[in-house]
């Protein structure tokens, strides 16, 4: 840490009575703290890191807000810890509880923080201008409100791959594997690999299986023919139409996003408790 005092950034933008309420008590309780300096808060407004030196963002919610919470920070990544407000959370893993209860090994600096995987997606438009969208999970290229299948290109570093024909395609991080791509198929990539996978949503084929491929390439994808509907979703929180002669582009970021993990919330430990890996049922004679 740059200094004895821990300086903190609050993400608590989420306008739930669950969320609000819980910002209010950690407020009360980082007020009590010694050395613990706010240096920003975003609870209204997004996050603005720019030229502040801060040690850690505490987030506040699901892994939706660390999502946004991410993108916000842009270049300027910090270590985020999360306090989990939402379902599963994968990211943000700590009830408030826990995150009072560690938070004098926090203040010392006792967390492990873990880089993951960032990508660029670049939406190219027929007419030569182009969008870019930094995320963290996953790009999905859906069929949506489109009737039927849609066909999708796929090359890497512009070598062909192959067309699948379904409902649409993810490529996803290792952090998004828990995600959308887990739903449609996909494999659980271990959170620190410099990977991503290709998952089919719904594939005509049944030879079209997921693919995992190395993060230092290029994905470019196209469609022959762009029916309206088809939608290219970022992070389940950016959506963009795709028109005739659009493609996609979809690359490693310069930058990874930096998870602080307290001791004893392990990647393995999270999937056995979100999961409900419990191992074999227990059966008994009635």
């Amino acid at each position: 840490m740059s200094s004895n005092r821990l300086k903190l950034a609050i993400v608590a933008r989420h306008p739930s009575v669950h969320v609000q309420d819980g910002w209010a008590e950690l407020s009360r309780f980082l007020e009590k703290q010694e050395s613990v300096d706010i240096v920003a808060t975003a609870i209204t407004e997004d996050l603005s890191a720019d030229g502040l030196d801060i040690d850690l963002v505490v987030v506040l919610g699901g892994d939706g807000a660390i999502l946004r919470a991410c993108r916000q920070l842009r270049t300027n990544q910090r270590p985020i810890i999360g306090i989990n407000f939402g379902r599963l959370g994968f990211l943000a893993d700590l009830s408030l509880e826990e995150f009072r209860d560690r938070f004098d090994a926090i203040k010392n600096g006792e967390f492990q923080v873990i880089e993951h995987l960032m990508f660029e997606c670049e939406l190219l438009h027929s007419d030569g201008t182009s969008e870019k969208f930094l995320g963290l999970n996953e790009t999905v290229l859906s069929s949506a409100a489109a009737v039927g299948m849609i066909d999708i290109n796929l090359a890497i570093n512009d070598e062909p791959v192959t067309t699948y024909s379904g409902d649409g395609l993810i490529i996803s991080t290792p952090v998004g594997s828990t995600g959308h791509s887990l739903s449609a198929g996909g494999p659980l990539l271990k959170q620190d690999l410099n990977a991503f996978v290709i998952t089919p949503i719904c594939p005509h084929a049944l030879t079209n299986r997921p693919l995992i491929d190395h993060a230092d390439v290029v994905f470019t994808l196209t469609l022959p023919e762009v029916r309206e509907g088809v939608t290219l979703v970022i992070d389940g929180q950016i959506r963009r139409p795709l028109m005739e002669g659009d493609s996609v582009q979809i690359r490693k970021a310069d930058f990874t996003f930096k998870l602080a993990k307290t001791h004893g919330h392990s990647y393995y430990s999270t999937l056995n408790k979100k999961l409900g890996w419990g191992g074999q049922p227990r059966y008994r004679n009635r």
